[in-house]
């Protein structure tokens, strides 16, 4: 079967016991400056009405260079790499092939 080449990705985070807030406001900052990164297609986060700790991206990237682009940006490293990761007790990435 043949793809697009194009790469979706959800990502779960479960904030630490009184750092969802911290992460809501991180992923707040962040979101406008992801949206605007080249070969960025989709990213939304959403966040889950019975546990607000937990937090649902869903992301579309036009290839993997992009993908990998992503993660260089001053925002992704400084934003998700330093601030928010420490604030979580779990995150899973799943990656998909775009039919």
């Amino acid at each position: 079967m043949q793809t697009n080449g194009k790469l979706a990705f959800t990502v779960a985070w479960q904030a630490r016991e009184g750092e969802a807030d911290a992460c809501a406001a991180i992923i707040t900052r962040f979101l406008p400056l992801a949206r605007t990164e080249r070969g960025v297609e989709i990213v939304t986060v959403n966040r889950d009405v019975s546990d607000p700790a937990k937090f649902l991206f869903y992301e579309v990237f036009s290839d993997q260079a992009a993908y990998e682009a992503h993660q260089q940006t001053p925002h992704f490293k400084q934003m998700i790499l330093e601030e928010a990761l420490p604030k979580l007790a779990a995150r899973e990435r799943v990656q998909y092939e775009m039919l």
